[in-house]
């Protein structure tokens, strides 16, 4: 007994503890109430318990949201939609685009202000609010923070009782229930409470929220929907709701309806008692406040670089750009932010993010479950009668995308809408669902273009259209392909007899077995060749996704889009806009380079599962026949040498194909990877590195390229894992200080490293950095090359580097020019070099040597004993009395950097080299020596008065 009794103590102490938990939880997460239970007090309050619950339900955030890195909260991130609210007759505008709302006509209210008493409401009845709004301006975000807030006492105080309400979660009932049940059902707390049960005038303290209501059946003729006044009987949910705005159930209760703008008079006008529109972000202030409350989320409102983000973002909205017209739907303002993200805060950290990812979580999140259809005086289910709307919008608006990116356009007339989206339309039905999506969606795809551009119509007046953001007509047109819905009429023809034919198989072999031994041999035959059929469509089929892989493989390596900013700085450009000189254009139309890069995105398995839930659906079939193909045409195309911006798009677009083996498969083909001049990210950094990730260990690179792209230390420890691949790696220009030596270091003393020319040159990495640098001498076995030009070595520097030579045998070249590097340091260097084993080259040129500190070097390189070895000083363009034979190369590397360094210093160096030339070819008798002292002092005076004249190359980032 008293070990029950232990037992049953044990037991009511952790349950007093898990509630206290519970409490303390519960208040954590910003939303202070009483304490609701304890250990003393009797049993907790139903509405306490609902609030709670309510608000942890309504603070979850979708996925979508948590693959930024969880910063965000719905308290943090909300800004208020302008709301404003329209009488009865003002509900013609409501077929507007919200994007033409520049000056509202009606002033804008708060979802809290709706509920205050007007001249609609009378004693004993509650309000009934229909707020409406096209797809993307925020209706459901809207409710969401209106149920948090209720929940904190932020906001509707007069309700004791808030009940939300999914309209699609009710449309897919199909068993009938009260009012009470229906509540019950999902708040399992409020079972039998008595502000719901129908007595005296308790349901005044009720509101209840049906969001949604374009998914629902809701039919207000008597014939079809019965009266009822009792929450206790059971009747089809629709019927429930019909009542509940008639007034004839819990009348005294206040209803808020949301619903789009096509189910707008499904609600009699009678039965409303104040409308309200939701119109999004009418300014660009409103919009500012939500790329704010998002992008400095991550830094704690501190950091420098998300500020200048948002300045610059701003900038281009108050441009009155297209991007500000799309903003005006939170929903653009969400894809905007969310692209941001993806291009400036990813790190090796950061969950793995691709852009066509991006694009289709944004299309789940606006249409997710969204189905099209009439929905009029039709007591079916809502989703066994309305088809697919994202199938619709690719049906549609996909082939709009699609001709405009095979003709190379952006914008569309009203004649070319009216021919792409709804010009085969036959049926009433056909005709219905028409009007429906083109109130409902066509404008969130669309918008009235904004400001000229040279690619618009030859006649000004005439309106046009285009897609509110650029990448959506590329990544709508890439769906369109990628599901096979630009087939030709034979091929779809072909396609519906196979799967007929296919279905009957089993039938017709079982009839031909069987007639077989009574019919003649000639129509047996017939019989065998229908059997044939589907394998003939299936070749005509697989040709059909080779087709699709050989244009990924054209649009990707277009000629005229070669010189193109890359695909990642386009993106940028086209939400920040372009500050400055605009970057130059090679091709006359449109560039689409994201089109290709969206059709390998989308054959990626996670996107396919998402536009599986859309309606979308891609088959694994298709998917292997695109990639086999693909492979082959990638690897025909690299066999061409490729610019830098070509180069880093096709990692671009193999990070968003996330297929490894073909990945390794294509870069198998790729010996060298050039991208100079290439403005890198933490996020191109990521894109390389993760690419290169999917490389067996036996693959190497010849050559890594990475001079002037603007790397800085956090960008170099991202590619460390990418540098282990690389043979020869060119670091040159990239401002990199004395901390990226130890990850250089690190990188040298790797046993898997394989790096055996590294060069440094223009990177401050100074005489505390190079001494971090040596230390991985003694060890490294693999470097051969190793370029310190101009990274401010100083005397000690070089000293220090002499000591270090010759615990590592395997150098054979060494450049420390231009490095303020006087006589006896140099000297000491090529005393080691001389007595090094391997080292055959030195270069010393650029630095203050005084004519008897050169003279010395060429003595000093050149062999005392017959068998000993040279050391071949480049220090000038003589040697001494005789012009050196390295001449070119030292003149060359002057003329390629110099517009990048110090140009008094590098004009006194000319001067110095022209002395020399001077001095030399006095000593010289032959008219010939003679003739070629003049000619490398023609080569020297022509780059000193370019560089007067300033008409210099930009630097190439070129070195020995």
């Amino acid at each position: 007994m008293s070990s029950l009794h232990r037992q049953l103590s044990q037991l009511l102490g952790a349950w007093r503890r898990r509630r206290r938990v519970e409490v303390s939880l519960y208040t954590a997460t910003g939303f202070q109430c009483r304490t609701f239970c304890s250990t003393t007090s009797g049993p907790a309050d139903p509405l306490e318990i609902h609030k709670k619950k309510v608000f942890l339900w309504f603070s979850h955030l979708p996925q979508e949201e948590k693959q930024f890195g969880g910063y965000f909260s719905p308290e943090t991130m909300h800004v208020d939609p302008l709301i404003l609210e329209r009488d009865a007759e003002e509900r013609a505008g409501r077929l507007s685009s919200p994007l033409q709302t520049q000056t509202p006509s009606s002033p804008s209210v708060t979802v809290e202000q709706l509920f205050e008493p007007s001249e609609a409401w009378s004693e004993g009845r509650g309000l009934n609010v229909l707020m409406y709004g096209a797809v993307g301006t925020g209706k459901s975000t809207v409710v969401r923070k209106l149920v948090l807030d209720w929940c904190a006492g932020r906001t509707l105080t007069q309700f004791k009782l808030l009940v939300p309400f999914s309209c699609e979660d009710l449309g897919q009932l199909s068993k009938v229930a009260s009012l009470r049940d229906l509540v019950s059902r999902k708040y399992l707390h409020l079972k039998r409470h008595p502000l719901l049960s129908g007595e005296g005038n308790q349901a005044k303290d009720v509101l209840f929220v049906f969001n949604g209501a374009e998914k629902m059946n809701l039919d207000f003729r008597i014939g079809a929907t019965e009266l009822c006044s009792d929450p206790n009987e059971a009747l089809p949910p629709g019927v429930v709701v019909v009542n509940l705005l008639r007034k004839y159930l819990l009348p005294e209760a206040s209803i808020l309806v949301t619903t789009r703008l096509s189910a707008l008079d499904r609600i009699p006008e009678k039965y409303v008692c104040r409308y309200a529109q939701i119109c999004g972000f009418n300014d660009p202030d409103r919009q500012r406040a939500y790329f704010s409350s998002r992008l400095l989320q991550q830094s704690g409102g501190t950091g420098q670089n998300h500020k200048t983000l948002i300045e610059l973002l701003y900038l281009n909205l108050q441009r009155e750009s297209q991007l500000a017209a799309a903003c005006f739907l939170p929903s653009y303002c969400w894809l905007t932010c969310a692209t941001l993200h993806f291009l400036h805060f990813t790190d090796a950290k950061a969950p793995v993010r691709t852009l066509t990812g991006i694009y289709t979580s944004f299309l789940r999140l606006n249409f997710g479950g969204e189905v099209l259809g009439t929905g009029e005086g039709t007591n079916v289910p809502i989703q066994e009668h309305h088809s697919s709307l994202m199938l619709y919008v690719v049906r549609t608006v996909g082939k709009l995308a699609f001709d405009g990116v095979t003709n190379k356009r952006t914008s569309f007339s009203e004649k070319e809408l009216e021919q792409w989206i709804g010009g085969k339309t036959k049926t009433d039905e056909e005709l219905r669902q028409l009007a429906m999506f083109r109130t409902d969606v066509l404008d969130f795809f669309l918008a009235p273009s904004v400001g000229s551009s040279k690619h618009l119509a030859e006649d000004p007046s005439e309106k046009r259209y285009v897609f509110a953001v650029p990448a959506m007509q590329e990544y709508l047109a890439a769906l369109y392909v990628v599901l096979g819905e630009n087939k030709s009429a034979l091929e779809k023809l072909t396609g519906q007899v196979s799967e007929a034919i296919g279905q009957a198989s089993e039938d017709v072999n079982a009839i031909v077995s069987i007639l077989s031994k009574f019919i003649p041999l000639r129509i047996f035959a017939v019989f065998n060749l229908l059997k044939l059929f589907p394998k003939l469509y299936e070749k005509i089929s697989s040709h059909n996704k080779s087709g699709i892989a050989r244009t990924m493989a054209a649009e990707m390596f277009r000629t005229e889009d070669s010189y193109n900013e890359d695909v990642l700085d386009q993106v940028e450009q086209s939400l920040l806009g372009v500050h400055g000189p605009q970057p130059e254009q090679y091709s006359e139309g449109q560039p689409f380079e994201l089109y290709p890069i969206f059709m390998g995105g989308l054959l990626h398995y996670g996107n396919r599962v998402l536009l599986q839930q859309l309606g979308c659906s891609i088959q694994s079939t298709t998917v292997a026949q695109i990639t086999h193909a693909l492979r082959k045409y990638l690897v025909r195309e690299l066999s061409k040498p490729q610019p830098p911006e070509e180069l880093m798009d096709l990692l671009v677009l193999l990070y968003e194909f996330q297929n490894p083996r073909v990945t390794a498969e294509v870069l198998a083909s790729i010996r060298t990877i050039k991208l100079t001049n290439i403005r890198m990210t933490p996020l191109k950094c990521f894109v390389l590195s993760s690419v290169l990730s999917c490389t067996p260990a036996s693959y190497h690179l010849e050559q890594m390229d990475l001079s002037s792209c603007l790397l800085t230390h956090d960008m170099l420890q991202m590619l460390w894992p990418a540098f282990r691949h690389t043979h020869n790696l060119n670091l040159q220009f990239n401002s990199l200080g004395p901390e990226s030596c130890v990850l250089l270091r690190d990188l040298l003393l790797d046993p898997m490293s394989s790096v055996r020319s590294l060069q440094l040159c223009d990177n401050p990495l100074l005489e505390s950095g190079a001494r971090t640098l040596l230390e991985a001498l003694p060890e490294n076995r693999s470097l051969t090359h190793l370029s310190l030009m101009h990274t401010g070595l100083g005397d000690q520097g070089a000293l220090e580097l002499a000591e270090k030579l010759q615990q590592h045998t395997g150098l054979l070249e060494l450049n420390v020019a231009y490095n303020n590097i006087g006589d006896n340091a140099a000297l000491a260097l090529v005393d080691a070099c001389r007595e090094h084993d391997g080292i055959h080259t030195l270069h010393l040129y650029l630095n203050p040597l005084s004519d008897v500190g050169k003279q010395s070097l060429y003595v000093r390189g050149v062999p005392k004993s017959q068998g000993g070895r040279r050391v071949k000083v480049l220090a000038s363009v003589t040697e001494g009395s005789d012009v050196s034979e390295d001449w070119h190369p030292i003149l060359s590397v002057i003329q390629k950097n110099a517009s990048s360094w110090d140009r008094e210093r590098v004009k006194q160096q000319l001067k110095v080299f022209l002395r020399d030339l001077d001095w030399g070819r006095q000593q010289q008798q032959s008219f010939w020596k003679r003739l070629h002292f003049r000619r490398v002092e023609k080569g020297v005076r022509q780059t000193l008065r370019m560089l007067e004249k300033d008409c210099l190359p930009p630097s190439s980032g070129y070195g020995k």
